[in-house]
């Protein structure tokens, strides 16, 4: 993604402020948000050791200005010659097994990725001297049903499907390498991240899918009546999040959200609009362990992070939508 000027702006503002060059080695580098965070990450200045598997990132996401590893993160013999190579300052861990959908047929395949490859990482990350890992967790699914809307960081999580359950346990792994060895960490809750280069398996995942479906002329799916609601954030959004919590949040967890519902059959009629899809959505069955509303509350973010969203819904999916007909 060519980072949007004004977030350009921000983090040129950013690179003013007792900035100092450090190793960042991002997992999941070549993968949707990893790979954005990439860009962040070089224009600021830093030297980025990118790792992903290619499983469901592409190499054509990937700056050609970072190192890059095609590895897998659960095997530890090749992470640890990875780590021992570069002893990076910081890890951004986005690398994970994505598709809610996926983790309810297989939890044992999500949970070897997820939580297996988090603690590979976090070892290496205390063996290695690495100051401060920033992990990629989810708002959207790790707090459950029956919440305060919107849900803030102090709501007791209850996680209902394995990939959520999965993120939750690398949560407290985190915390206890945080107790345990000194260290430091900051754990970012995502709403619904959308935008340039996504793949139709992550959380919202339905952005990716009605995009490059009505761009094809396609039938649209909606699963449930389509008045669930979802909190979209835009990836740019949360490349400056990452950014932020590299001096910012220490042993925080943190929602990065918009603070803004959009029912899906909001989404769907936002995208409409956009491209100019003149037909119906199909509606089907509800899908297991999915959540009926999730909305994060973002003031913790604000204040921890000195962070806020640049992107509404419209301005993000006009990003995307311009995006995908370049690919499409």
């Amino acid at each position: 993604m060519d980072l949007h000027s004004e977030l350009l702006r921000e983090v040129d503002l950013m690179k003013t402020q007792d900035f100092k060059k450090a190793k960042v080695l991002v997992t999941g580098g070549a993968g949707f948000i990893g790979s954005n965070i990439v860009d962040g990450l070089i224009h600021m200045g830093h030297s980025v050791i990118a790792v992903d598997s290619l499983i469901t990132g592409s190499i054509e996401n990937l700056s050609p200005l970072a190192l890059f590893y095609q590895q897998d993160i659960t095997d530890e013999k090749v992470m640890e010659k990875i780590f021992n190579s570069h002893k990076p300052d910081f890890v951004i861990h986005t690398a994970a097994q994505i598709s809610v959908p996926a983790s309810v047929e297989n939890p044992v395949f999500d949970a070897q990725q997820n939580i297996m490859g988090t603690l590979t990482v976090l070892k290496m990350c205390q063996k290695y001297g690495t100051k401060k890992i920033i992990f990629s967790s989810t708002g959207g699914a790790v707090y459950g049903e029956s919440v305060p809307i919107p849900t803030t960081e102090d709501t007791c999580p209850n996680p209902i499907s394995p990939y959520a359950i999965a993120k939750l346990s690398c949560e407290k792994y985190i915390e206890f390498y945080s107790r345990q060895y000194g260290l430091d960490y900051t754990v970012l809750r995502y709403s619904n991240v959308f935008g340039p280069r996504q793949i139709p398996k992550g959380e919202a995942g339905v952005v990716c899918i009605f995009t490059e479906n009505m761009l094809k002329n396609k039938e649209i799916n909606i699963y449930g009546n389509g008045e669930q609601t979802r909190d979209f954030i835009y990836v740019g959004d949360v490349v400056m999040a990452n950014l932020k919590a590299l001096m910012n949040g220490s042993g925080e967890k943190i929602n990065i959200s918009t603070n803004t519902p959009t029912t899906i059959n909001g989404l769907f009629k936002v995208l409409s609009e956009k491209i100019g899809y003149s037909s119906l959505p199909i509606y089907k069955d509800e899908r297991a362990g999915d959540i009926k509303d999730s909305l994060l509350s973002n003031i913790k973010a604000k204040k921890v992070l000195s962070w806020e969203p640049k992107y509404d819904l419209e301005k993000g999916v006009g990003e995307t939508v311009d995006w995908y007909k370049t690919i499409i």
